[in-house]
């Protein structure tokens, strides 16, 4: 086998690879003698069937089936040689092939970048934690009763006002016609609570038991039943009942109601449950500065053919985001390009940090072990209940769909080994300032903040780009 560098640019390869005749028949011949002891044909016994006739009946089959096992070899061997991670699957293309022939094809490669990691020790990150005072802790006490709240008759002829709820028998239609699904008798419906279509519950204030009256209103654009969607509705309203809430009362009786001892018993559940939500909040907001301070110290040239995948996952995303929201590009107060190239900077950052991550995670053999990959598919299970046997086995039986559970764990345990060797100094905030939204929530989200779910794609792409290379044909083009 003779190997030729042809190209080397960058994070880019390609080679020439040149198979002798002779190595192919050679090749073709082991097949056949392999084929030959098994072989079973008309007017033969098993076993027994000359070479000749099987490379005239199987010859061409043989051929396709060598050529695929030569490439597979060849190509392996090649970037052994060379010492090339692959950064995507290879592509190959045969240049010319035939029986008595030479072989001859070119590898293209994208190879994954060498860099060193910088040291981690000399981070300096800040934590924003807050405390959570007792005023606050009562605040929310409160706000847990109100969801607990009891209502009574209202007065004869007293008027419905938001916090009240009426009981109604209700009939919708559109054009004239009845739809499924509109209609309810004996509804309970809280004015101010927003939980039925907008503008339906501003008309219901102050009605009275036993008033009858039409509602107008228009469905959302964005109405999940798309028939629906947009449409102007009337809804043919009956009052049966106006209730008034009585007054909320915070003592022993709403904890055991909500089944706690007392109502020490729950301020301490509210306040644990709010210091756990704190602190992940604290670490969502740590893990964004830790990976701008990564981002910020590595700049090293990323393959080109993740870039694009990633670009593209994003784009995608964008435009389906515009569509929903009935908007286009010129929206986003830019033109195409502009847009484009800011995402593909996201696109970079995320292909970077992913390669980053990774490369901590390699060099560290952390690894996700079996009981963590079955807490987190118990709770995807959590969501369709009744199915959660299915859940488990789907998967099991489903090695992507694993890998996608297995991601976020991997990145979480990076992450929070970077975090142990920095110098990570927390800073006291108040709940308001804590919970308020970073300026840069919306870039995050849509790039780099949920980007860092490429540190396992880009692992996973390398190990898959290691697999071998199939010819389909001897005249074809492979590119996985």
């Amino acid at each position: 086998m003779q190997v030729s560098e042809t190209l080397s640019e960058g994070l880019k390869r390609e080679y020439k690879v040149v198979v002798e005749a002779a190595d192919m028949e050679a090749k073709v011949n082991d097949r056949l003698a392999e084929m030959a002891k098994e072989a079973q044909m008309p007017g033969f016994r098993p076993g027994k069937v000359p070479v000749t006739i099987l490379r005239r009946t199987y010859g061409r089959q043989l051929l396709g089936e060598v050529l695929e096992q030569t490439v597979n070899e060849a190509t392996t061997e090649t970037l052994e040689q060379h010492d090339l991670t692959p950064a995507m699957q290879p592509k190959i293309e045969v240049v010319s092939f035939d029986e008595g022939a030479d072989l001859e094809y070119t590898i293209a490669v994208e190879v994954m970048p060498e860099f060193e990691p910088m040291d981690f020790a000399a981070l300096t990150l800040d934590r924003v934690v807050a405390e959570i005072s007792d005023g606050e802790v009562d605040e929310r006490v409160t706000s847990l009763a109100q969801q607990f709240k009891e209502f009574t008759d209202a007065d004869e002829g007293q008027a419905a006002q938001d916090g009240d709820t009426v009981v109604i028998d209700f009939k919708g239609s559109v054009d004239g016609e009845l739809f499924e699904g509109g209609a309810d008798e004996e509804h309970s419906l809280e004015l101010g609570s927003n939980s039925f279509i907008p503008g339906f519950e501003e008309q219901l204030a102050g009605v009275k038991k036993g008033d009858e009256k039409t509602d107008s209103v228009n469905f959302p654009d964005e109405y999940q039943a798309e028939h629906l969607a947009g449409k102007a509705a009337e809804f043919a309203v009956t009052v049966r009942e106006v209730k008034v809430p009585l007054p909320v009362s915070v003592d022993d009786a709403l904890a055991e109601k909500l089944g706690l001892e007392n109502l020490a018993a729950l301020k301490d559940a509210v306040r644990e449950q709010s210091e756990k939500d704190f602190a992940q909040v604290s670490r969502t907001k740590l893990k964004r500065n830790l990976l701008d301070a990564l981002a910020e110290g590595h700049d090293f040239e990323v393959p080109p053919s993740l870039v694009d995948g990633e670009f593209e996952q994003i784009w995608t995303q964008v435009e389906q985001d515009l569509q929903r929201q009935e908007k286009t590009i010129a929206d986003l107060d830019k033109s195409e390009d502009e847009a484009k190239a800011e995402y593909r900077d996201i696109a970079v950052r995320r292909v970077r940090l992913g390669l980053l991550l990774s490369k901590v995670g390699q060099d560290n053999n952390l690894t996700v072990n079996q009981d963590e990959v079955n807490r987190a598919m118990a709770e995807q299970a959590q969501n369709f209940p009744g199915q959660e046997q299915q859940i488990f086995e789907f998967y099991q039986s489903n090695p992507e769909m694993r890998a996608q559970l297995e991601a976020p764990i991997m990145e979480d345990k990076v992450v929070d080994f970077i975090i142990e060797m920095a110098q990570v100094s927390d800073s006291k905030v108040s709940v308001e300032e804590l919970l308020a939204p970073d300026d840069d929530d919306e870039d995050e989200t849509v790039g780099a903040g949920s980007g860092e779910s490429t540190v396992e794609a880009t692992a996973d792409a390398s190990a898959d780009a290691s697999a071998d290379a199939p010819a389909d044909d001897a005249a074809g083009e492979t590119e996985k």
